[in-house]
């Protein structure tokens, strides 16, 4: 695991949780269980605390920091997409952030709430539960439907599976 302590933080690290070797953990991080820290994501404690959730992928290349003395939870299974830039304080169970999405400073993304693909959730905005929300900056364009929540919950799991399989499967060979 690639996890570093910084000052007096030292990140824990919950059972059956997945960090990839190229992933960074720095500081004042807290991983629940069963979670996917992809490879080249930067979970950035230094000088504000992070909380993952149980169940929680942060995909590769996803930067997650948040302000002095500021605290970022991503809650219960929560999905943060390859790229994105992750800066608010709350992300609530079930949520979905896209591709290269940018979520701002004190923003809110509510339960279910899916963020799409390079979509620019701006400082201090609160996304309702169940709400989808796309372009730059974002707009409230739909409702969270059971097809969504269907595909998702598959997603999800995809990664809670991934989370267990990689320290078996994944070995280097140069």
């Amino acid at each position: 695991m690639a996890i570093y302590q910084y000052d007096d933080f030292i990140p824990k690290v919950e059972k059956n949780s997945y960090i990839s070797d190229s992933a960074r953990v720095i500081g004042d991080v807290t991983i629940g269980e069963d979670c996917y820290i992809g490879h080249g994501a930067i979970l950035r404690g230094d000088y504000g605390k992070i909380i993952i959730g149980n169940g929680t992928a942060v995909e590769e290349n996803a930067v997650l920091h948040i302000r002095p003395e500021g605290i970022l939870e991503l809650k219960k299974s929560v999905t943060i997409g390859h790229g994105a830039l992750i800066h608010c304080k709350l992300i609530k169970s079930f949520a979905v952030v896209g591709i290269g999405a940018v979520v701002g400073f004190n923003a809110v993304v509510g339960t279910w709430s899916i963020v799409a693909e390079g979509c620019v959730v701006t400082k201090d905005a609160i996304i309702p539960d169940e709400k989808i929300v796309t372009g730059v900056p974002y707009q409230i364009t739909g409702d969270t439907k059971p097809e969504h929540k269907k595909f998702w919950k598959y997603g999800k799991q995809l990664y809670v599976n991934l989370a267990h399989e990689y320290p078996k499967k994944f070995k280097r060979i140069d």
